[in-house]
């Protein structure tokens, strides 16, 4: 292929003695007349390319049928009324109902549908609704408040919030929420200026206020988060007595006071699995343990039902599970059916307790549906389904355990349809990063891939949270290399288990599982037929100049210290690129709003590998304005996995789906 011609700088960089190169700096520009004309010349080749790949219409229209599932989401209640999400097949995004009633939709807001509900808080009485609404992917939200009597928005824009937490003073209209990376501020409807309550510099927060009166702040710190509680019947919002709950012990930590006026603790402090702790809220620092560590299982959340019951969640090697507990002693005293071996979503109860629960499930085959639990009964039922059904396909799941370079044991889940044998095309993804564990769940794309005859493995690696903080910090900072160990362990047992070849072997991730499938290229070419690396991290000596990335210095390190640059510069993919080498078919996806990950990442790593490539399998670019990282219309979702698994089966040679 002729490639844009991109002009390659002889600027090299001393960072604390390393010579390092950086000839597409340039490209960090978006601006810059040069890199707009490279850029457009990448979207015709890709054009191009899309237009000739001969899966494309055929994903397309099969992801649009299976989008007609839908969306549904466990109620949030306020009294006997309740809120959730729902999306139904022609919906551009999820609309928020009261009941049953639609109260916000994006694209009555935004007819283009570039406009996005980032997130939402009812008031304790159901009277008012904060939300927070973000344009053309950026994800910085304006929050507005509506008058659920009225329908009417009698609040805002209030500015600076990101995904912010939400608390309601009760009886009061105001509330407390968390600027982005700016601390924790008092907002009164109808007031321009709102007053700083909590700061700790540019760290995430966290916000809550339990039985009408107990307020819980929480800080991140390098090593985890510090937790402060106040009981605002004996102070005001505007100046909390906070005491501390968990400050300086390096652990994760999250709090709130239930209905029967204890805290609860769930924290990995001395636990790396989690365990469940109590404490008397006029001494929150003086913790007992009420449910310990599970060994095998990753403690994920709970909830207070009548009764002295409290259900808990986790995660035992990625598959989910529930407890019931007494909440006096602890002890386990059953498990709560679930449909399969699959996914725990969000647990949500009534605020006062009651004796239901309300938990999503979700596993390959199955969308997301909403169950309930009642406590009297000792059984769970299903209580909504998504708005659309799609006969579920047969399909095999196998769960492998094989071992990384170091020994290491990890799982793997390899998914394929049944009744056939022999090496096929085959997707191998995994994330590796920041706790997040890739868990069992229905998503279109993977099932289109399976019924049209393809292999889909997801590895459980480590720096993910499927077994643990331990496994979290194993696969950070300085062991970041055990990530890709593991990674590419899972591509040799796929092959050496005949479930594919290296030439119909393709990896694919997104965000840190960019970075990921990087790695894997870079160290290891030959291993791959095609790599499709979406908003990835790619070079991480000045990742942390763009984006978020300030903020996760904590995960990677910084290039500003000599020992933590030593370790980026180990894997930096960007940095990694070898003239000479046949580098696998290769297409990056970015968005031209992300804010999380700067899409020139993307740019100069493209431009590294289309120079470098030895070999004449393509090297692409698929820029798409207007979106960002996170949320986007559902028909430009299709589109891009429609592009994705088209390409994918172009460089893997799956020719006819079933």
């Amino acid at each position: 292929m002729r490639y844009p011609e991109a002009r390659r700088s002889p600027l090299v960089d001393n960072l604390h003695g390393h010579l390092v190169p950086d000839p597409y700096r340039w490209l960090e520009n978006p601006s810059d007349p040069a890199t707009r004309a490279w850029q457009a010349a990448q979207d015709r080749l890709w054009r191009d390319r899309a237009a000739g790949l001969p899966l494309r219409e055929r994903f397309a229209a099969r992801l649009a049928e299976l989008a007609v599932t839908g969306l549904v989401t466990p109620p949030v209640w306020r009294g006997e009324h309740r809120f959730h999400l729902s999306q139904s097949a022609g919906q551009e995004h999820p609309v928020l109902c009261l009941d049953d009633e639609v109260i916000l939709d994006p694209m009555r807001l935004d007819p283009s549908g570039l406009t996005t509900l980032d997130d939402w808080q009812p008031d304790p009485d159901g009277r008012r609704l904060a939300y927070q609404v973000s344009r053309r992917g950026d994800e910085r939200a304006d929050l507005y408040v509506m008058d659920l009597g009225t329908r009417q928005v009698v609040d805002g824009p209030v500015g600076g919030c990101r995904y912010s937490p939400v608390a309601w003073l009760p009886g009061e209209a105001a509330f407390l929420y968390v600027r982005f990376r700016q601390g924790v501020y008092l907002h009164r409807l109808g007031q321009p200026d709102d007053a700083q309550v909590f700061t700790r510099g540019a760290v995430p927060y966290g916000l809550r206020i339990d039985a009408g009166r107990w307020l819980t702040i929480s800080a991140g710190t390098r090593a985890g988060n510090d937790v402060w509680l106040a009981d605002l019947s004996t102070c005001s919002a505007l100046r909390p007595g906070l005491r501390a709950v968990n400050e300086e012990l390096e652990a994760n930590t999250a709090a709130a006071v239930g209905h029967d006026g204890r805290v609860y603790l769930l924290t990995d402090h001395g636990a790396p699995r989690r365990r469940l702790c109590v404490a008397d809220p006029a001494a929150p620092a003086a913790w007992k343990e009420l449910i310990p560590e599970d060994p095998e299982a990753v403690l994920g959340a709970f909830t207070l039902l009548d009764g002295d019951r409290l259900l808990v969640t986790r995660t035992r090697h990625a598959v989910g599970e529930i407890g019931v507990h007494d909440a006096v002693t602890g002890t386990r005293l059953a498990t709560v059916p679930l449909p399969g071996s699959g996914t725990v979503t969000s647990l949500t109860s009534r605020p006062d307790g009651g004796h239901e629960a309300w938990f999503g499930y979700t596993d390959a085959v199955t969308p997301a549906e909403v169950w309930r639990y009642d406590a009297r009964r000792e059984r769970a039922v299903r209580w909504a389904a998504p708005p659309g059904h799609v006969p579920p396909p047969q399909v095999e799941s196998h769960r492998l355990e094989y071992r990384s370079a170091d020994g290491t044991l990890v799982r793997m889940v390899v998914s394929a349809l049944p009744g056939r044998n022999g090496p096929r095309p085959a997707i191998l993804t995994g994330y590796g990063g920041f706790g997040m564990p890739l868990t069992p769940g229905y998503a279109a794309d993977s099932r289109a891939w399976i019924e049209a005859g393809g292999v889909l493995a997801v590895a459980g690696l480590r720096g993910g949270g499927e077994e643990g903080e331990a496994w979290h910090r194993d696969g950070m900072l300085d062991r970041k290399q055990n990530v890709f160990d593991d990674f590419i362990a899972a591509a040799e047992r796929l092959v050496a288990d005949g479930w594919t070849t290296p030439e119909q072997l393709a990896v694919w991730g997104e965000s840190n599982g960019g970075l990921l499938v990087g790695a894997a290229v870079t160290q290891r070419p030959g291993l791959f037929a095609a790599v499709v690396c979406s908003a990835g991290l790619l070079d991480m000596v000045r990742y942390e100049r763009s984006g978020l990335g300030p903020s996760w210095t904590a995960e990677y390190g910084s290039a500003d210290s000599p020992e933590q640059l030593r370790w980026l510069l180990a894997y930096s993919p960007y940095h990694h690129v070898r003239d000479g080498v046949d580098y696998p078919a290769t297409l990056f996806t970015v968005a031209g709003a992300d804010s999380r990950v700067d899409p020139m990442h993307a740019r100069k790593m493209c431009a590294a590998l289309q120079r470098a490539t030895s070999g004449d399998r393509p090297i692409l670019l698929r820029h798409e304005p207007d979106v960002g990282h996170g949320a986007r219309a559902a028909s430009r979702s299709i589109m891009l996995a429609a592009d994705i698994l088209a390409f994918v089966a172009d460089s893997t040679g799956l020719t006819v789906p079933a």
